[in-house]
């Protein structure tokens, strides 16, 4: 009785639309509706001062100052992480869009033609570029031009450089271009994948000062007066959060050197 849900399951799981799919469908579905409460742009700094206030009149001044660094840390946590993902996520598009471009010049698509189809079904960045990258080599404009002078767009504008220097077929030069950003992303990701171990670690050491604070609390020996109710325990919060918050921004510098695309 269970074999037909399981094979249902299964088809479905087949049947999911890649990353490229999904964002294909979720442009053509998704209106964009005008949001009155918009998201500040220094969230961080808010966050912290917040913070800081709150545990200041909870905890004393230590606390408030042990609150900004631990909210200041963990939103560059947070930010960086996300940086990692768009990142990726950015070259994926890319790879995608000259995989496009790569298929329209072996129709035999004229460069800009081509540029300018690789761009409908493009990443909007990636679609801007490929459209001034179009518009560049119709005017007789410079390619560099179109694109970024860093990252994964100058290794595209290189190849697309070199390919026009030495009369190399521009279709085969992009398409290696494109494989290697494919080889790049995967990478990335299966490491990042590899990496969840050590970062929860990281994160499990990160929180022993935490819990050891806790069950001093609960067998009475009330820690949390100690350092909240006379200086010196103000001063040990205070540099026992920065040494925490160091610790933190350490681990994810060390993994992020393994991850970072």
């Amino acid at each position: 009785m269970l074999i037909p849900p399981v094979l249902l399951l299964a088809a479905a799981v087949l049947a999911w639309p890649s990353d490229v799919a999904s964002l294909r469908l979720r442009r053509l579905t998704v209106c964009q509706r005008p949001t009155l409460l918009r998201k500040p742009k220094h969230v961080g700094p808010i966050a912290a001062l917040a913070a800081a206030l709150v545990c200041a009149a909870m905890a004393g001044v230590g606390g408030g100052v042990a609150a900004a660094m631990a909210t200041l840390t963990v939103g560059h946590h947070v930010r960086d992480r996300r940086r990692v993902r768009s990142v990726l996520a950015a070259t994926a598009g890319l790879a995608e869009a000259i995989r496009s471009l790569v298929a329209e010049l072996r129709a035999g698509a004229h460069p800009a033609d081509a540029a300018e189809g690789a761009a409908r079904d493009a990443d909007p960045t990636v679609a801007a570029t490929l459209r001034a990258a179009a518009s560049a080599l119709r005017l007789g404009g410079d390619i560099d031009d179109a694109f970024n002078a860093a990252g994964p767009e100058a290794t595209v504008a290189r190849a697309w450089r070199l390919a026009a220097r030495h009369g190399l077929p521009l279709a085969d030069v992009l398409d290696a271009v494109r494989a290697e950003l494919d080889h790049q992303v995967g990478f990335a990701r299966q490491v990042i994948a590899r990496m969840a171990g050590p970062r929860a670690g990281a994160m499990v050491l990160a929180g022993l000062p935490v819990i050891g604070l806790l069950l001093g609390q609960a067998m009475g020996a009330a820690p949390l007066g100690v350092l909240t109710n006379s200086f010196g325990g103000q001063v040990l919060l205070v540099a026992g959060v920065a040494l925490e918050c160091a610790g933190v921004l350490w681990s994810a510098w060390l993994t992020n050197r393994v991850v970072a695309p």
